[in-house]
């Protein structure tokens, strides 16, 4: 196991008076292990105790040649994994629960009585994620710059206005020829009308002169997700597209600047928001600034303007505000990930954020 990660969540875990908890989610498991288990339905979970007395279940469709640095218990699909699992918990003592742990298996821990209450524990490893150590603020960056290679490598495709369908299926090859294991979410290429939609689906739509085009991307690199998003131009720009992007790209400046060590992560929504309203489109930028990021795309602790929690050194998050105008067909989005410092934030993309109009080929 990643004994310094184990021991931030035993130290969180005794803060919070919880002596014992099942960690079952596969990429929490990867966090503190090193190894990838994916179970599908069956059972899986590492027992952590305050005591040290850590255990790990595993089905035997599973077995590991690695060594985790903790006892392993191997169970088959005849057995109740369950049961066998309540001989390394203390029946009297409070249990962690982990947030994604299927609720079968949990009716059949307190059939069993073994937990004198149960409880989510799934804050506790979600809150020491938040907080990168070294080697995963490199891994962030160098997946971040590999997402700036391809957003340069997409944007000529872009620019022939080929299908939306046909430029995801080009995102992902050109990960693919990056090294990396796949995108870290479904790819975001969309045109005019579709650019208003903040999360659409991407369809058969061509671009077309005139059109603003959103491209919202993101590769896994060595199990580290990277995500930035543009907007481009196809051909000429009008004063209108050029007034929404120009208050979008100030927005995302702003949030920048209030991305520091204790600040609120509201205030980071709010300082991208309120100047937003200011410029009157408030009621067009319709989703939070942002979201955590690190082994998965979206982690828990966003960025958003009722989130009050203190900003730490450590942290990395998006900081996406986009404005939205369906019935004009103008979309604007600008995304970036930062990394909290000491003194504020490093941006991991350098993808340049001017405002880019490019020959129509189509």
């Amino acid at each position: 196991m990643k004994i310094e990660r184990v021991e931030r969540i035993l130290s969180k875990m005794k803060e919070q008076e919880m002596p014992q908890m099942i960690v079952s989610d596969p990429v929490a498991i990867f966090y503190l292990t090193g190894q990838w288990i994916v179970p599908g339905e069956r059972l899986l979970a590492l027992v952590l105790r305050t005591d040290g007395k850590h255990h790990m279940m595993i089905n035997k469709l599973f077995p590991q040649q690695e060594d985790f640095g903790v006892d392993i218990t191997y169970y088959d699909d005849i057995e109740d994994g369950v049961e066998i699992m309540t001989q390394f918990l203390e029946a009297d003592k409070p249990v962690g629960i982990d947030k994604i742990w299927p609720s079968h298996f949990l009716l059949r821990l307190q059939e069993l009585g073994c937990g004198s209450k149960f409880v989510n524990g799934s804050q506790i490893v979600d809150k020491v994620r938040q907080i990168k150590d070294e080697e995963e603020k490199e891994l962030l960056r160098i997946s971040s710059r590999i997402n700036d290679e391809v957003m340069a490598e997409l944007i000529p495709y872009a620019q022939k206005g080929l299908p939306e369908t046909e430029l995801n299926k080009i995102v992902r090859d050109i990960y693919t020829k990056h090294g990396c294991e796949g995108v870290s979410f479904d790819p975001i290429t969309a045109y005019e009308k579709n650019a208003a939609d903040p999360h659409h689906v991407t369809d058969g739509t061509v671009g077309k002169k005139g059109d603003c085009v959103i491209l919202d991307i993101g590769g896994m690199k060595d199990n580290y997700a990277s995500d930035m998003t543009r907007t481009i131009f196809l051909g000429e720009v009008n004063d209108r597209q050029k007034e929404i992007y120009e208050i979008v790209k100030e927005a995302q400046r702003r949030g920048i600047e209030a991305s520091k060590p204790g600040n609120k992560m509201k205030d980071v929504d709010l300082a991208c928001r309120n100047y937003i309203e200011e410029m009157g489109f408030g009621e067009y930028f319709t989703h939070r600034t942002g979201h955590s990021c690190g082994i998965e795309d979206h982690e828990w602790g966003d960025v958003s303007s009722v989130n009050e929690d203190i900003i730490e050194v450590g942290q990395c998050f998006s900081i996406e505000p986009g404005i939205y105008l369906y019935d004009e067909g103008i979309g604007v989005r600008i995304e970036d990930l930062v990394i909290i410092t000491d003194d504020g934030c490093e941006v991991l993309n350098d993808f340049t954020k001017d405002l880019i109009v490019v020959p129509f080929e189509g």
